[in-house]
């Protein structure tokens, strides 16, 4: 859907449409949107709740989970200021242009190019901004949509000093511990685990999905191949 709306901005500038406001006004909800999905914290939320929530709403939002608005200095506190004047003006922008949005009979008015180019610079300028800020948080890993690979220091500091052991129980279920590192002063004691239990589907579906179709592939032909009714090992 991003990718649609961007190529839809890109196709409707080069033609000197009024439309790329709405696709500039787009991207810059689903930036927000992004944002505050990963960063809201469900026992205090900040998503707006109508049911059609404002462009200004979804910026606000982004801005309040980034906690941008609560840095003291006064001129970072102007800069947010401006920012959120520029999606008050780029949602005007759009709503004189057009259809796309509101369904309003025909163009109201035909907007310069200067204008259009004005509403994608905001546009960029917003998502450029928020991003960089986003880049910078630390995400919690229990509540964020973001891939593994976004948690890159977190990962190493894992791998650095926690181990991994696993073993199969009677019944064949795989049983994982993972080793806690040792505090100063407790060489001498045990170490203590933390143990997840998990099927093999179920870790190859997390871990590997090429592993997970050749392993899939491979009991298949197992199944095929037992004389039926026999058990597989």
């Amino acid at each position: 859907m991003l990718q649609h709306t961007f190529q839809t901005l890109e196709r409707e500038f080069n033609e000197n449409s009024d439309a790329c406001i709405d696709g500039a006004k787009a991207l810059v909800e689903c930036a927000c949107r992004v944002i505050v999905d990963n960063l809201d914290n469900p026992t205090s939320p900040v998503k707006p709740i109508e049911e059609s929530p404002a462009f200004g709403a979804w910026v606000s939002a982004a801005v309040r989970v980034l906690e941008l608005s609560e840095i003291r200095d006064e001129a970072f506190k102007k800069l947010i200021s401006q920012h959120y004047r520029l999606t008050t003006t780029l949602g005007d922008l759009r709503n004189k242009a057009g259809t796309m949005s509101h369904g309003k009979d025909g163009f109201i008015e035909k907007l310069s190019i200067h204008h259009r180019r004005a509403s994608l610079l905001a546009a960029d300028a917003i998502v450029t901004f928020l991003h960089e800020a986003y880049l910078e948080r630390e995400l919690d890993a229990v509540l964020s949509k973001e891939p593994y690979e976004r948690f890159k220091t977190t990962n190493d500091l894992i791998d650095e000093y926690a181990g991994l052991r696993a073993e199969m129980d009677e019944v064949g279920v795989p049983h994982i511990f993972i080793l806690l590192p040792r505090h100063p002063g407790q060489e001498g004691q045990k170490q203590e685990e933390l143990e997840l239990t998990a099927a093999v589907s179920q870790i190859l579906f997390e871990t590997d999905r090429e592993a997970y179709k050749l392993v899939l592939n491979a009991c298949l032909e197992a199944k095929a191949a037992a004389p039926q009714g026999a058990e597989v090992v």
